[in-house]
Parts: C-alpha cells; structure tokens; sequence
C-alpha cells in the first residue's frame, strides 16, 4: 500500500474542494465552499513552509465566514463581445 506524504494529502484535498469551471457561478458566493477552498490552500502553504501565504488564505476563510468579504462580479457579465 503507498504511504501518501501530508502535503499530497493536503495537496490533493485542495484539488477536490477547488471550485470545478462548470460550477462556479453557482459555487462562488457561497461562504462554506469559498471557505473551505482557501483554508485546504493555507494548509498547503504551510506545508511547503510559507506561513505569509497561509496566513493569507487564513484571512480570506476567515473573510468569508464572517461575511467581511463577498464575491467579485464575474467580469464576462454585462460586456460586450463585439467589437
């Protein structure tokens, strides 16, 4: 059996909690995934022995479960394509 290092683990887990292209606009303000997402990337981080960029996707979680940060409009909205 293969014995998994915790930064595949970690990197693996960031992967399923990510965001699939085909539900993001439906996914993208929700807090819990948004939250999840980036707290699974802060382990990452810290894994790879960069605290400053956890701590970053710590405080973006922590954004999200306090409601202090929301989504930003998907900018292909309310453009034209035309030139």
């Amino acid at each position: 059996m293969r014995s998994f290092s915790s930064l595949e683990l970690a990197q693996a887990l960031t992967e399923r909690l990510a965001i699939p292209a085909n539900d993001w606009h439906r996914l993208s303000a929700n807090r819990r995934v948004r939250a999840l997402e980036q707290i699974a990337a802060a382990l990452v981080y810290l894994l790879k022995d960069q605290p400053e960029e956890s701590l970053t996707r710590l405080t973006q979680a922590t954004g999200w479960l306090d409601k202090s940060l929301k989504a930003p409009p998907c900018p292909t909205h309310g453009k034209s394509t035309r030139a």
